[in-house]
């Protein structure tokens, strides 16, 4: 695996961030912390969402993908590895860069939690008015 090219990339979703490592010239294997996809995430939604790049370019079995995800819950950190992904696929070949604009993959969603505001009893939740 001579000459074999390494690429890091990170991507975030709320409070996850993943840090992926993508080698060339592998065999399709996918690692989330050192399990597989499905044993990680539980969920096989979650990993077809994060794995949902790969997938799109159709490039899954080219790399061998490394990922270290921590914060948040399961669903963020599949938005974050595939963000992750993503870019790091991006880096790789920039002519993929339509493909997955189209689909909407390189941008971060921007959505995060709404901070607690005094004299609400949730987020914007008021409590009950009484006029007499």
């Amino acid at each position: 695996m001579e000459g074999a090219r390494i690429i890091f990339a990170t991507g975030s979703r709320k409070r996850s961030v993943a840090r992926l490592r993508l080698k060339e010239n592998g065999k399709g294997r996918v690692y989330v912390n050192g399990k597989r996809p499905i044993e990680y995430f539980g969920r096989e939604d979650l990993v077809i969402h994060a794995l949902e790049p790969a997938k799109v370019t159709s490039r899954l079995q080219d790399f061998d993908i490394v990922v270290k995800v921590r914060g948040g819950g399961k669903s963020g950190q599949a938005g974050a590895m595939r963000l992750a992904l993503a870019r790091a696929l991006y880096q790789f070949d920039e002519e993929l860069a339509e493909t997955l604009k189209k689909y909407g993959m390189l941008s971060r969603d921007p959505r995060e939690k709404e901070r607690m505001k005094y004299g609400k009893s949730k987020r914007r939740r008021s409590p009950q008015f009484s006029k007499r």
